[in-house]
């Protein structure tokens, strides 16, 4: 079969290439390319197909070959705009030297041509960036102004909506984390609704996305991934998860319980970012695949993953203590929360902390402790206005509660977060808090109200492979039908996994909150019911039927 000339093949090739068929653009303009060469503006085109289709070490690639092309075409401004997103990559995987190489060569094929055009704009970009990572809002701030003026004077919207969503993350620099989002709900809506290139909206649905993740609003993490997702979806070989945008997909997924493609997509991401010499976001990508080996019980693949993300410079926490509080090791994970806690003052960090200290408290025996963490988190949550950690929030002054013998008043935050989880659709989340309901209408004696939450919330953790949940779930069951079985009351049963820790009756009625007198008589109580005559064999009943 013959093949099409080359100016019908340039010209399909420029139809698919406004159809948004990446694959088919670059082959036809490819095609064209090696019998004639094409015009500048054509094999802008055919670099930019190129670049979608790739993975961000050859986009790299491809854009600064396309600088040189462009720039023998005769056409400067076009090829600084190639060395632009070439840098724009290459900074993106941590090349500084390479990346910010590409930027200064652009500009100066500008100077050396005299010209002014919207290009300069595009290249004061990276420099936003450079000073949002370092905290330099008034610094990003004049840069931004600098770059929308010649946006404006150009007349280039897909430039205006980018700096209009870097103002958005310096008004979350400057504190203002309502105005900021405000800003980027407008952004994303633009990028999925307008005509705009996609080389712009996959920058900017990766800021925007790990703008949300930081700020603990995975609300809008969740609602703005599925919006690309149903924008992508007339665009299938378009490569739009790229580096750290991958890495918070597949913690969207997570939270969303489904954890399958989180793993397909935290495995990917691993894989490429991790290539020598490591890309920044290395670190992070085996953090969160360390969080999904911890919750499926894996735990040596979990620690394996966290001691690697720490080599990297990420963080290990709240992973690594709740991995231990996991293998019942609670003073090393009480130690680890509590040094991380120490080590920073970021309300943000200090937010993505604190339900784990809760937590890690409580098994510890430390209710004080955990009220002031839970009571820090409030405070926290309702400065930040994320619903997600608003859910913790109340999830953890419910736990405190329980832990102090108030079940009747800790259902009402814990089903408030249970709202919450479900409007979030959290699926995790939302069963770990079925599970505290339900031990909370436990020690209230709805027995009925208790299975039905419980046992609910553990359909949810098989489904998702929470094998460490399912076993905790189970044993709350079998312990509850122990000591039906033994005629004990919900308060005898808990004072007797206190007895079979070798508390003392002082140390229990502090616990309790309860006499020492009435203590005493739980114990007598006990004794009678179960058939044993001294405190060790009572320990050895709780042991025997699941009560310790």
């Amino acid at each position: 079969m013959m093949k099409a000339p080359e100016a019908d093949r340039s010209v399909a090739g420029r139809e698919a290439f406004r159809a948004e068929r990446w694959s088919e653009a670059a082959r036809l303009l490819a095609e064209a390319d090696a019998e004639v060469r094409l015009a500048p503006e054509d094999y802008e085109a055919l670099a930019t197909a190129r670049f979608l289709i790739s993975p961000d070490q050859r986009g790299a690639e491809i854009m600064g070959q396309a600088t040189l092309e462009l720039v023998a075409r005769g056409d400067p401004a076009r090829a600084a705009r190639a060395a632009f997103w070439a840098g724009a990559t290459l900074l993106r995987l941590g090349q500084t030297a390479a990346g910010s190489g590409w930027i200064r060569r652009g500009r100066r094929l500008l100077d050396e041509a005299s010209l002014d055009c919207v290009e300069r704009g595009y290249l004061l970009v990276p420099g936003v960036f450079d000073a949002l990572r370092g905290g330099d809002a008034h610094g990003a701030a004049i840069l931004i102004e600098e770059a929308t003026v010649i946006a404006r004077r150009f007349g280039d919207d897909d430039l205006l909506t980018l700096l209009y969503s870097l103002d958005g993350r310096a008004r979350l620099l400057r504190g203002d984390i309502s105005g900021g989002m405000a800003v980027l709900d407008d952004v994303m809506v633009t990028a999925t609704t307008a005509r705009m290139s996609p080389l712009l909206v996959g920058m900017l649905f990766c800021n925007v996305i790990m703008t949300a993740q930081h700020v603990h609003d995975y609300g809008r993490a969740r609602e703005w991934t599925a919006a690309v997702e149903r924008w992508r979806n007339g665009q299938p070989d378009l490569e739009l998860y790229r580096g750290e945008c991958q890495v918070q997909r597949a913690r969207v997924l997570r939270i969303a319980g489904d954890w399958l493609h989180a793993q397909d997509q935290i495995t990917s991401a691993c894989t490429v970012l991790t290539q020598p010499p490591p890309q920044p976001a290395a670190g992070l990508a085996l953090y969160e695949q360390g969080e999904l080996h911890r919750l499926s019980g894996r735990n040596e693949d979990a620690e394996a993953a966290y001691s690697q993300a720490a080599a990297l410079g990420h963080g290990a926490q709240p992973g690594l203590a709740l991995l231990r509080l996991g293998q019942g090791r609670v003073e090393a994970a009480r130690a680890g929360i509590a040094r991380a806690l120490a080590e920073s003052g970021d309300p943000l960090v200090r937010a993505a902390l604190l339900p784990a200290a809760v937590e890690i408290a409580l098994a510890a025996g430390q209710v004080e402790e955990a009220k002031a963490a839970a009571t820090e988190l409030v405070e926290l949550a309702t400065g930040i206005g994320s619903d997600y950690l608003r859910a913790q929030a109340d999830v953890a002054d419910g736990s405190v509660r329980v832990a102090q013998g108030e079940a009747a008043a800790a259902l009402s935050p814990l089903r408030r977060a249970a709202v919450r989880w479900q409007q979030l659709q959290a699926a995790h989340a939302l069963a770990r808090t079925r599970l505290l309901i339900g031990e909370a209408c436990q020690s209230l004696g709805d027995a009925d109200a208790a299975r039905l939450e419980i046992k609910g919330a553990r359909d949810t953790f098989a489904r998702l492979g929470a094998a460490p949940d399912v076993r905790r779930s189970d044993l709350i069951l079998a312990r509850e039908a122990s000591w039906r079985l033994g005629g004990l009351t919900e308060r005898e049963a808990e004072l007797l996994a206190l007895l079979a820790t070798g508390r003392t009756n002082r140390e229990i009625a502090s616990r309790l909150c309860i006499s020492e007198k009435t203590v005493a008589r739980h114990v007598s109580n006990i004794f009678n019911k179960i058939g044993v005559s001294s405190r060790a064999a009572a320990t050895a009943y709780a042991l025997k039927h699941g009560l310790a």
